[in-house]
């Protein structure tokens, strides 16, 4: 039986401070044990358009993330600022226990921000592989386009780490529900709390779904915890076999 426990946190990021963002996670998850730690978007810096200032150039995330990974022995997932070849991203890095690591650089820019202006935009979708699951990597407004993330009857989970302000979380709650639906997949949706340098509000909203639409997580503190079974995946997506009629597009995997 193949299962997942991952543990959430609903972090109020400070602003533009990695060391000290660092040391918070690992207070806050000095006594928590899961197979997979979850943090949220840009959770060393908070989601900040001054990427000349923020971004890793040492790969400093990463290599905080690779100590927390090995000290925990569990696999840790979040969004960092990077510059990579002059180019910022917004990378979603998912470092496994050992210390290796994949990643996923950010589709789907939010213009109303500016990101798009600054930041680089991925061009492909990632699928890690942990544990028996197939995991697709998601950040923030990728959440608003469904065909980028559609399940090809390629993964079995997908998550999405945020930085979603409190001004539109009506909108976020609802379109992870439907991702979750519509992929016959189990989901995990992580945002952030508190109020960022740009005085915007953010408050807990972190969601996990069963494929049928069912909230499956349980709170204590700060911290959201669920676990996946792939058997129950399994048998639902087997007693409803949906995704064996959806439609192909050409665009995935060929993104411009």
């Amino acid at each position: 039986m193949s299962s997942l426990k991952i543990a959430g946190l609903n972090l109020d990021i400070i602003w533009k401070n990695k060391e000290a963002n660092f040391q918070l996670i690992e207070r806050e998850l000095s006594l928590v044990e899961a197979d997979l730690f979850l943090l949220p978007e840009m959770f060393s810096t908070g989601f900040c358009m001054e990427a000349d200032e923020v971004a890793d150039r040492n790969e400093e995330t990463l290599k905080w993330m690779k100590s927390f990974a090995k000290n925990k022995n569990s696999a840790v997932a979040g969004s960092a600022s990077v510059i990579d070849n002059e180019k910022f991203y917004n990378r979603f890095y998912f470092v496994y226990p050992d210390g290796q690591f994949e990643y996923y650089n950010k589709r789907h820019l939010f213009s109303y921000s500016g990101e798009d202006k600054i930041y680089t935009a991925g061009k492909e979708r990632k699928i890690i592989d942990y544990k028996g699951f197939k995991i697709l990597l998601q950040v923030c407004f990728d959440l608003r386009f469904p065909v980028f993330s559609r399940n090809q009857n390629d993964y079995d989970a997908v998550l999405y780490v945020a930085n979603w302000p409190k001004s539109r979380v009506d909108a976020w709650k609802t379109l992870l529900k439907a991702r979750s639906i519509e992929n016959q997949a189990f989901l995990f949706g992580l945002n952030r709390t508190g109020t960022d340098g740009y005085n915007l509000e953010y408050e807990e909203s972190s969601l996990v779904y069963f494929p049928d639409g069912k909230e499956i997580s349980e709170r204590e503190n700060n911290i959201i915890f669920s676990e996946w079974n792939l058997d129950e995946l399994k048998k639902f997506r087997s007693k409803f076999p949906f995704l064996n009629e959806r439609d192909e597009f050409d665009m995935i995997g060929k993104m411009h």
